[in-house]
């Protein structure tokens, strides 16, 4: 049976609406930029006279594209490894032990108060502190993504973890298996909706940042690809149409994995969200 309000039917059919206005509208435009010269660009809206499908080409060239792809892309998935097995373990570390231990709570406490500090208030020392331990490279960004990825993960994980009882855990002492097991063979597991809820979000955050990769990153072969959008853009401002083309090629990789992954996307984010 159907339980819906008219009114609620309404505002949720809106807003579906509008969702692919505006998802479909940068699509569209975006494209239709990208086709033309420099001397269509009058009208942005209408379509070109003459298709230009060879500044996809010459933004791929320009950009070193498959070099900034893989860079993003060791990026992410490196970082999204260490961030599920290691804030996990810090995380379940800490759920287990803060009410035994003060200073544990504190820690709780001290990874939670980060997610008030904005990163803009730590650029200046960390680009000291990269430069110095030689961060400002592929490696060295994963590995502060993995760290400023803690807090929030530890948060959420923390939480999570309460679901699962502690029996589990002793009852897996009495077989004989320490912690180390515990955590890998039992609790790992079990904790795959939060995973899946982590990973999205560490993905996200990772493929579409561009403050970090900005200030640390000042080699060309070591940007990423919004990085390498921007310097595009300001190296070659007047050429709309090859800007819009490169843009264009960054917004397929998302696009095509939430096609190819929404199934566990979506799952991901239900199963996070209910426990």
């Amino acid at each position: 049976m159907n339980t819906k309000s008219p009114a609620k039917t309404e505002t949720t059919a809106l807003l579906v609406l509008y969702a692919v206005i505006f998802i479909f509208g940068i699509l569209y435009l975006t494209f239709v930029i990208a086709l033309k010269s420099p001397d269509q660009m009058v009208n942005i809206v209408a379509p070109p006279v003459k298709p230009h499908f060879e500044n996809f080409a010459k933004a791929w060239t320009m950009t070193d594209f498959p070099r900034k792809f893989s860079n993003t892309a060791v990026i992410t998935v490196i970082n999204l490894v260490f961030t599920l097995l290691t804030n996990s373990a810090a995380a379940y570390v800490i759920a287990r032990n803060r009410r035994k231990s003060r200073m544990i709570n504190a820690l709780y406490y001290y990874f939670i108060s980060a997610l008030f500090i904005p990163f803009q208030v730590l650029m200046l020392p960390l680009v000291k502190q990269a430069s110095l331990f030689h961060l400002d490279n592929v490696f060295g960004i994963t590995f502060l993504y993995v760290v400023f990825g803690l807090p929030m993960n530890t948060f959420l994980y923390t939480g999570y973890l309460k679901t699962i009882p502690e029996a589990l855990d002793e009852a897996a002492v009495i077989d004989g298996a320490n912690p180390f097991r515990i955590f890998l063979s039992i609790i790992f597991p079990m904790l795959k909706p939060m995973h899946a809820t982590v990973a999205i979000l560490s993905v996200m955050w990772t493929w579409n940042d561009f403050l970090m990769p900005l200030v640390l990153l000042t080699k060309s072969e070591h940007q990423t690809l919004q990085l390498s959008q921007y310097v595009f853009q300001t190296q070659f401002s007047a050429n709309y149409n090859l800007a819009f083309a490169s843009y264009f090629l960054v917004l397929l990789v998302p696009l095509v994995f939430f096609i190819v992954c929404q199934k566990w996307i979506l799952s991901g984010i239900t199963n996070g969200a209910v426990k």
